[in-house]
């Protein structure tokens, strides 16, 4: 069954890949804002639903295929974060969140068509993110690579940020952005064995 990714995320991406698939990838362009009141579950799931069913109405595929869209927050002592988008607000994010723990919130979507008919499923992950305490000198370095303002949260766990999380609780994929074991079993779910997405 082909599989198609509604991401820009290159982790997204590589995860799928390093398990033997090769999904095709759609950037979704789908209105990213939401209301400021709603919770870190509330905004994940509602954005990766409204990215995942954006990609579905202008998809042109023929045959079988299953659809997975994510979108990543993280909660810090009751703060949301998503990508901080500049410098200055990556540098203050860290100052923020070093040497405390917080929680990765990633919604998923996934659609499965089949014979003509399309099911959907949207559920959240979440993981228990430890950091470092690090030291001005470090979170300057780190936002001078351009890494922390690109990405959910302000850091990355498979890349330069590596060295910054002491520990983690619950599932690593999904501090990546896409929680393995979760779409797996929506797949399941729908009737859709993991191993089917495998390359042959």
């Amino acid at each position: 069954m082909k599989l198609i990714l509604a991401s820009s995320s290159p982790a997204r991406r590589k995860a799928l890949e390093n398990c033997g698939i090769s999904p095709r990838v759609i950037k979704p362009l789908a209105d990213e804002s939401y209301p400021p009141e709603l919770s870190c579950t509330q905004i994940t799931t509602m954005l990766a639903r409204r990215k995942g069913e954006h990609v579905l109405k202008e998809l042109d595929v023929a045959g079988d295929f299953a659809l997975i869209s994510c979108d990543t927050m993280l909660d810090v002592q009751g703060t949301s974060y998503g990508k901080p988008g500049s410098k200055e607000k990556a540098v203050k994010m860290w100052q923020r969140m070093r040497g405390r723990t917080g929680v990765a919130h990633t919604g998923h979507f996934v659609a499965v068509r089949r014979h003509g008919k399309t099911q959907t499923q949207c559920r959240e992950a979440t993981t228990l993110v430890y950091f470092a305490d690090l030291s001005d000198e470090e979170i300057e370095a780190y936002v001078a690579t351009g890494e922390p303002e690109r990405v959910a949260g302000g850091f990355t766990i498979d890349a330069l940020g590596g060295a910054f999380i002491t520990g983690i609780e619950g599932d690593p994929w999904n501090v990546a952005g896409i929680s393995l074991p979760l779409v797996r079993q929506m797949l399941i779910d729908m009737n859709v064995g993991w191993h089917q997405l495998w390359e042959d």
